[in-house]
């Protein structure tokens, strides 16, 4: 067990695996949904990409759902000592 982040990003982290979860019970179309991770310092960016028919129901009424989801997925990057920053594309 590590005290500091995780060095071994190459696998799923559990903020990832938290992301995917949420965006695939959200959605018509989980098979078209993809995370892409990219890496600045220590910090962590999520970019989910959803079917264009589906972005709405990610997003939400002003963003409440989005702004849940990235609730969410902070609190879990913690678990791995990371910080993350979630956006959403279609």
């Amino acid at each position: 067990m590590t005290d500091g982040p995780a060095d071994n990003h190459s696998e799923t982290t559990t903020a990832e695996e938290v992301l995917l979860y949420l965006i695939a019970q959200l959605v018509e179309h989980p098979d078209q949904v993809e995370v892409e991770i990219a890496e600045s310092g220590s910090k962590l960016s999520l970019n989910a990409t959803v079917s264009s028919d589906d972005i709405g129901r990610v997003i939400g009424k002003r963003g409440r759902v989005a702004n849940a989801i990235r609730t969410l997925v902070r609190a879990a990057a913690h678990r791995d000592g990371l910080q993350v920053e979630v956006d959403f594309r279609d």
